[in-house]
């Protein structure tokens, strides 16, 4: 493919336009333009060939061309991708199945593009001597290499094969079963906020805990499960709130519901509760897609002069903006209520100042709603001595870690004295030190 076939074929891509966002697919299409407007030079070709160069090579995963193309049409989102992911295929538009099945076809033709037709054109137009030839020709290759995995099978059928309108409908397929854009690509996920937007963004690594991990609380942990599992088969779901002593597991147990379930359509979106105020914002964003959505919120606490609670609990019920059948909300908390109470707040007339509210016990009940808001409180106590142990030796055995139980139930001991107390934290941190100490004390 000649370069000025390759500027033709990138105008004409039209469902899947957006891709021409891309920072590199952008700066692929400038560079066409620029070469093609008269407007670079040798000095100017070979800085705009080292950019592009370069933005392919800087990403974590270093793809191929053609690899990097394959991604971004998978996390696309079109007309043609919205309406895969909410019909099927045989209902989608013909008109709109043909334009897409010609921008595949484009697509594909554009990823199998090499770096080599860039230096042909450089030395054919650009250079004058040998030194510039030479320089051409030592420009590094964009890679064509085979990646050493796929991740999933479409990726694959399309990587290894060629024309690819014939796919149209496995494309269709994927965005059912996956959804679209950075919902496909990611998990899990932060409300980010600069100034006063914010915007989803995708975490590449996760927490990785899984429910497996876990040692103890099964009862408490059951509730939860099963109340995630009804929400994922469609059924009414509770918001829960996660109630307990620090280092209980309440914050990881949420974690690892997604990794639990995320092929089964679940995400979390973390929001900080700085941001509560935004939940508008983020409804809005998850209400139409086919993926079921925790809102996660940690260490829920409120003092008593923040108002942004409100936000809450219009979304939690009562809110002309309801929270939508896809979303639920998990919080975890070290105060029961939320919102922090005076003892102020019941005197009422009797606290002899003329600032106090009339009608405490108004101030209180509007305190206590926001927590009776939520449809299941989940305890997480510490533990007792006997369970504490349990969960230590728990964690051994699944370490692999060979201690004398006598010297072990000792060292475990003396080191939530020393430490932070008994808790489920405290017996993992406990065991990552054993374990790393372990050829010295064993």
């Amino acid at each position: 493919m000649r370069l000025e076939e390759l500027r033709l074929k990138l105008n004409s891509i039209s469902v899947y336009r957006t891709m021409l966002e891309d920072k590199l697919l952008k700066s692929l299409q400038l560079f066409l333009e620029r070469i093609f407007s008269e407007k670079t030079d040798l000095n100017g070709f070979v800085s705009c060939y080292n950019s592009i160069y370069f933005d392919l090579i800087s990403m974590k995963q270093q793809k191929s061309f053609r690899e990097y193309v394959i991604d971004l049409i998978i996390t696309d989102e079109n007309p043609f991708s919205w309406a895969a992911e909410r019909m099927e295929y045989e209902n989608i538009n013909t008109l709109l199945v043909k334009a897409a099945s010609n921008d595949l076809r484009t697509l594909d033709e554009i990823s199998k593009v090499s770096s080599d037709v860039f230096k042909e054109y450089a030395l054919q137009y650009l250079c004058t001597s040998g030194f510039e030839a030479a320089v051409v020709n030592s420009l590094s290759d964009w890679s064509n290499c085979e990646p050493e995995s796929f991740d999933g099978t479409l990726k694959e059928l399309l990587y290894k094969n060629d024309a690819w309108d014939r796919f149209v409908r496995e494309l269709s397929d994927f965005y059912k079963t996956n959804g679209t854009g950075i919902f496909s690509r990611y998990r899990a996920f932060i409300w980010d906020k600069e100034g006063t937007s914010g915007s989803l963004k995708g975490i590449d690594t996760p927490d990785p805990v899984m429910l497996s991990d876990f040692i103890g609380y099964e009862t408490e942990r059951s509730e939860i499960i099963g109340n995630t599992e009804q929400f994922l088969k469609g059924y009414s779901a509770n918001n829960i709130l996660l109630y307990g002593d620090r280092g209980t597991g309440k914050s990881s147990t949420v974690k690892a519901l997604v990794n639990e379930y995320w092929k089964k359509g679940l995400r979390i979106v973390e929001v900080p509760k700085n941001n509560l105020v935004d939940f508008p914002k983020i409804i809005a964003q998850l209400k139409d897609r086919k993926q079921k959505f925790i809102i996660f919120i940690d260490d829920l606490a409120f003092e008593d002069e923040e108002e942004n609670y409100t936000s809450l609990k219009a979304v939690l019920e009562g809110g002309l903006r309801s929270r939508p059948l896809n979303v639920v909300i998990y919080a975890t908390s070290n105060r029961r209520h939320l919102i922090k109470e005076k003892f102020s707040d019941r005197l009422g007339l009797q606290s002899g100042n003329a600032d106090d509210e009339i009608r405490s016990q108004d101030t209180i009940q509007e305190k206590l709603s926001l927590a009776d808001r939520f449809g299941m409180t989940i305890v997480f106590s510490s533990p007792d001595k006997n369970r504490f142990l349990e969960i230590v030796e728990g964690l051994a055995a699944k370490r692999g870690i060979n201690y004398d139980r006598d010297k072990l139930v000792r060292e475990a001991l003396k080191w939530e004295m020393w430490y932070n107390g008994r808790s489920p934290r405290t017996a993992r941190q406990f065991i990552d030190w054993l374990e790393g100490n372990c050829s010295v004390v064993c």
